[in-house]
């Protein structure tokens, strides 16, 4: 049974900014994350409610980070980004 997804605005906007091409491999990632929420892993520290899966895209490491409740299995979207700088710009 897949998780309800929600998109923040930052995500929103991140998402936008994509090529068309990319957007199917999120749109993919997205899908397999709302099908199984364990999929990605949990970071440490600083970013310690974050869940991150990592997939490959036009040869290129691309990150989405999430957080979910797993009271309502509802995934909240915060970010999409290829892997350089992806954690820095979390953290702001």
């Amino acid at each position: 049974m897949s998780w309800e997804v929600r998109q923040t605005r930052r995500f929103a906007r991140s998402y936008k900014k994509l090529h068309d091409n990319v957007i199917i491999e999120v749109d993919a990632a997205i899908a397999a994350v709302a099908e199984n929420p364990d999929i990605g892993e949990k970071k440490k520290g600083d970013l310690s409610e974050l869940w991150v899966y990592k997939f490959r895209c036009l040869g290129q490491l691309h990150l989405l980070g999430y957080t979910r409740d797993e009271a309502v299995r509802l995934v909240y979207l915060e970010a999409v980004a290829p892997h350089e700088n992806f954690y820095r710009d979390r953290k702001r």
